[in-house]
């Protein structure tokens, strides 16, 4: 089918499906991505392209692997190209002291994302896609001793994210959508999202995305 639709999921554990239940994956059919893809129809695939521990732009020197998403997204772009929309949910790991620490390096970070989509060298004349900005639902308190200690004073800075994401959307015509506005994050680990709540993400997303598709 000519009119298929490409849409770029480029996103941390909250995209990959990371379960604080269980410490798995949720299944399948529970990730945001696929909630959204299927909502969406069969016109529409949906690339799930989730990293757990991706920042926006920062090293984390303990990883092991490349978890800098500014040095992974353009091999990215040309893996999946052509693409109709990137969404982009960032900004979570890049409130651990010991990356960046602050909401506002994230925004930074997705302003260079921003700019690496729209300036990639894209191969046979494809075009640039549509960029949809989505801030992840802010950390909460949890009696996790690890976690808890990773994000050490970091919820005020995560509820920052919605708002410096969308003043940058505006300034920079790119979509924005408020994951927080659908979702929270489970007090088992502070960060990550139960079934429903990464469901509840795929059905958010599905309006704007339509429209941002032009479907």
């Amino acid at each position: 089918m000519d009119n298929m639709k490409t849409v770029l999921c480029f996103g941390d554990s909250l995209t990959w499906g990371y379960d604080a239940e269980n410490r798995g994956r949720h299944p399948y059919e529970d990730r945001w991505p696929s909630v959204l893809e299927t909502a969406l129809g069969e016109s529409v695939t949906v690339i799930a392209e989730g990293l757990n521990g991706r920042t926006t732009a920062y090293d984390d020197h303990l990883a092991d692997c490349d978890r800098n998403g500014v040095s992974n997204l353009p091999t990215v772009l040309h893996s999946h190209m052509p693409l109709d929309l990137v969404i982009i949910m960032l900004g979570t790991n890049d409130m651990k002291p010991s990356v960046a620490g602050s909401a506002h390096a994230a925004r930074a970070g997705i302003q260079r994302l921003v700019g690496l989509v729209r300036h990639h060298e894209y191969s046979f004349s494809y075009d640039a896609p549509d960029i949809l900005i989505v801030s992840p639902p802010p950390l909460c308190e949890t009696a996790d001793p690890i976690f808890s200690a990773m994000y050490r004073g970091e919820i005020g800075e995560s509820q920052m994210l919605a708002s410096l994401y969308r003043d940058l959307a505006d300034d920079l015509g790119c979509g924005f959508f408020d994951a927080g506005s659908v979702a929270e994050t489970t007090p088992v680990d502070g960060v990550h999202l139960t079934a429903e709540n990464t469901r509840a993400i795929g059905r958010g997303l599905e309006p704007i995305v339509r429209m941002m598709l032009g479907l």
